[in-house]
């Protein structure tokens, strides 16, 4: 398969990131050469010219199939980690609450990334959800559903993600108006099998599984149902990160998108 050569802008971040505004290009460090392969086509979900920010957002999502989760204990470190992941093929990455300065950090990316579909997670207050928005997230997440969040993003400005364990829970996100839901923790229970199980009866209900999912299992995922998995220590593997093995990351993303891509498309041939 050929190969392409992605740059990997690094930005040099000051220990007081959160209260200052983003850096300019011109304060980024020298760049980082990797070497990717260019990733398989997706199939594409049909768009009226009318759509919202919200509905194209979800289409990158189901497309992809693979949503890279990120958390960091310093700003430059996830730069550096997301440019790795993106640069692997990852384009929806998300962007966890508790990683220091995460709205600069996404203001960041959306400037050197603006065709990546990019998020931040863990979300609890509408005032952060508010900072998202204006930061240029396209999507935001929540382990439950927050009401205030679900009431704020009526507008279709950004794609909502509420967190939900149970049917019920599922039902309820559904009529407040959420796209899709995100099932959390899944591995507690039961997998992909509870996905299969859900989407019974939930057939027309878009949802995301998250939380101990691998790389091997993202097939099984979303041939069960689910219409992307959530990657987190899959992709940012935690002795890369903390060794600032960013080619380890790299190798990581370009395999799970490619699987990523791989089970997408073998899902649509099936339908």
């Amino acid at each position: 398969m050929a190969t392409t050569t992605a740059i990997i802008s690094f930005c040099q971040w000051p220990s007081f990131l959160s209260s200052c505004p983003v850096p300019s290009s011109s304060s980024l460090r020298p760049s980082a050469t990797v070497s990717r392969q260019s990733p398989q086509p997706q199939p594409h979900l049909h768009l009226s010219a009318s759509s919202s920010p919200a509905d194209k957002t979800l289409s990158q999502i189901k497309n992809s199939g693979v949503i890279a989760c990120l958390r960091a204990n310093s700003a430059e470190l996830a730069l550096e980690a997301a440019n790795a992941a993106i640069a692997g093929g990852i384009s929806v990455l998300e962007i966890v609450m508790s990683t220091p300065g995460v709205f600069e950090v996404l203001q960041q990316l959306v400037k050197e990334h603006p065709t990546i579909a990019l998020g931040v997670g863990t979300v609890l207050e509408v005032k952060d959800a508010k900072i998202a928005l204006n930061a240029g997230a396209k999507f935001m997440m929540s382990p439950a559903i927050v009401k205030d969040i679900m009431d704020y993003v009526q507008s279709d400005e950004i794609l909502y993600i509420p967190g939900t364990m149970t049917p019920t829970e599922i039902l309820s996100a559904c009529k407040a108006g959420a796209k899709i839901v995100k099932v959390y923790p899944v591995s507690a229970l039961g997998g992909f099998q509870y996905i299969s199980t859900l989407k019974k009866s939930f057939p027309h209900n878009f949802m995301i599984a998250s939380q101990g999912i691998t790389v091997d299992s993202i097939e099984e995922y979303i041939l069960r149902g689910a219409s992307a998995v959530v990657l987190s220590d899959a992709i940012f593997d935690k002795e890369a990160i903390e060794q600032y093995n960013f080619e380890k990351i790299h190798k990581l993303a370009q395999s799970a998108a490619l699987l990523g891509n791989k089970a997408v498309n073998k899902l649509s041939i099936n339908i």
